[in-house]
């Protein structure tokens, strides 16, 4: 599978091979599921925490008698149903989310997030486009430049999210792009499945480089 490459003028500069690795990997929706839920309970902080009717402070005198006041009967203001009372069945701190994720499923699942947005015409190769001073309108114009190229017009929509890669950190170019907020830069070995499917396209920079680092990520 070949696909053309662009220039950061938008201009087609050559083409290149599509690793079959990386690109041609067959979808299984209940696999990319099962990891793409286990990453998002990873990532879950688990500080949320309320307390029960015995945690809250108060309520250890009744509030009044149990008969001939005419009012409902209650034993303690730390009752779910009084305001400032405990909480039921809400969340604690200690509830472990975490959810095992196995290596090579983990591998597979990134190369099928991969082959899906080359299958869906998502994927945009673009050579370096590293700058020297970081500014917003820098990246603004290279947007612009690559909204030209058939297939990805909406880029330069205000709504149309894009996951923008770079073979290495490289903080004046992820500074230009910081202000533009339906783009996010990051380093091939930061990328997950998840990244990669949250975002309409794909753009991958310098995919010499960032396909030898891919090939690693998976295993091959």
């Amino acid at each position: 599978m070949e696909t053309t490459l662009y220039n950061a003028k938008g201009a087609p500069a050559g083409s290149m091979k599509l690793p079959e690795a990386l690109f041609g990997v067959k979808w299984n929706a209940d696999l990319m599921h099962q990891v793409t839920v286990s990453m998002q309970s990873n990532a879950r902080a688990g500080t949320a925490d309320t307390k029960g009717r015995g945690e809250v402070r108060g309520g250890g005198k009744k509030p009044w008698k149990q008969k001939g006041t005419g009012q409902a009967r209650h034993g303690s203001i730390r009752s779910p149903i009084w305001k400032g009372g405990g909480v039921t069945h809400g969340p604690l701190s200690a509830k472990n989310y975490t959810k095992k994720i196995n290596i090579k499923v983990k591998q597979k699942a990134f190369a099928m997030a991969l082959s899906a947005k080359a299958a869906a015409g998502e994927l945009l190769l673009v050579e370096d486009v590293s700058v020297t001073t970081p500014k917003t309108k820098n990246a603004a114009a290279l947007l612009g430049a690559l909204s030209k190229v058939k297939g990805f017009e909406k880029l330069s929509q205000k709504r149309t999210r894009a996951l923008l890669t770079l073979p290495a950190h490289d903080a004046p170019t992820q500074k230009s792009f910081r202000n533009l907020a339906v783009v996010r830069v990051e380093a091939v070995a930061d990328m997950s499945p998840v990244d990669v499917l949250a975002y309409k396209y794909l753009i991958i920079t310098n995919p010499e480089a960032a396909f030898k680092a891919l090939t690693k990520r998976i295993g091959k």
